[in-house]
């Protein structure tokens, strides 16, 4: 559905203006919300922090109000993440055999 921009006012500009931005904030809270739906809390997980080597840890709980997890990981402490940067770790070729 096209909107002729050029027919608009310069308040009506700006109000459409907030709306697509709250739409598209609206959209992407939908999204990283879908995204930490696909974890659970005591999953473990990996991300890539800027300029350091991967960390490994355990989704801690959830903060739903910016769709971002804490994760407690295995060497560097406490973090906050988006779920979105996290991802499951390589499982190890190692296995213990069952008994």
């Amino acid at each position: 559905m096209p909107i002729d921009i050029d027919a608009l006012t310069e308040s009506e500009l700006i109000d459409l203006n907030h709306r697509v931005v709250a739409r598209l904030h609206f959209l992407a809270h939908v999204d990283a919300h879908a995204t930490m739906l696909e974890f659970r809390i005591g999953e473990r997980v990996t991300f890539h922090p800027d300029g350091r080597p991967p960390v490994t840890g355990m989704i801690s709980r959830y903060n739903k109000k910016t769709s971002a997890s804490s994760q407690t990981m295995d060497t560097a402490g406490m973090w906050r993440r988006s779920c979105c940067s996290a991802r499951r770790p390589a499982r190890s070729s190692s296995r213990t055999p069952a008994m």
